[in-house]
């Protein structure tokens, strides 16, 4: 018999540190180095701070570490509810750790990039600011990818948490509304040509729903757990 209390810690631990490494690695390092539509500004920010881009992509790859183990413990917290669903959920977030790990490597094709390495002598310095920037872009598009099977699993682990007795519904219907969030702006991104002219308002509908029902459900995790027993599989 294994305390759910002590994978809801657990899980609940994971989830914190992916908030804090994934917030601090897209919005204080890649947002303060990336400027939209503009790869010698971009190129340029990004030689002048190689540290800065290591530390976010350290972070990054933190992130992905916590994700996998969140994986493992989410499905562990659920199956009691439903196996398959569990199960289901878990697979579909391990698609987008994956997929996520595919984008970092791009991160690196930039941190290479931006090097100083001999050969890239070969490129004049349009050609390098380009590449560089096409990098980038690449890391972007894989992540929206990813975030497609995200937010899949958010639908699926909402409707588990709204089927079980020991987190409040609210929680769940908040990681549905949020799962709407991220398909709507992942396909807007892929399909909607104007997408930059409505970009706030589709960050607040990923963000707000988001924040608030995954943060709420780190919260419960860390805070309150479970005292509940898993019966074994």
């Amino acid at each position: 018999m294994t305390s759910l209390n002590n994978i809801a810690k657990i899980a609940g631990a994971g989830y914190l540190v992916i908030f804090i490494s994934g917030i601090f690695a897209n919005f204080f390092v890649l947002e303060g180095l990336v400027v939209a539509g503009d790869a010698a500004a971009t190129a340029t920010r990004i030689m002048d701070n190689g540290s800065q881009l290591r530390v976010g992509i350290l972070s990054f790859f933190i992130m992905v570490i916590f994700d996998l183990l969140l994986v493992w413990a989410l499905y562990l917290l659920f199956r009691p509810v439903n196996k398959d669903v569990s199960l289901l959920a878990a697979l579909l977030r391990l698609v987008n750790v994956a997929i996520f790990g595919v984008a970092l490597y791009h991160l690196v094709d930039v941190m290479q990039l931006s090097g100083d390495a001999e050969y890239l002598s070969a490129f004049n310095p349009a050609q390098l600011n380009a590449q560089l920037m096409l990098a980038v872009d690449a890391f972007n598009a894989t992540w929206l990818i990813g975030l497609v099977f995200f937010g899949l699993h958010l639908i699926f682990l909402g409707c588990l948490i709204i089927k079980s007795s020991y987190v409040p519904s609210i929680i769940g219907m908040l990681l549905i509304v949020a799962a709407a969030g991220y398909l709507i702006d992942s396909f807007a991104h892929l399909l909607l040509p104007s997408y930059d002219d409505y970009a706030t308002i589709f960050m607040l509908i990923v963000v707000v729903p988001g924040v608030i029902g995954e943060l709420s459900l780190t919260i419960l995790l860390l805070v309150k757990g479970f005292r509940h027993k898993m019966p074994a599989a």
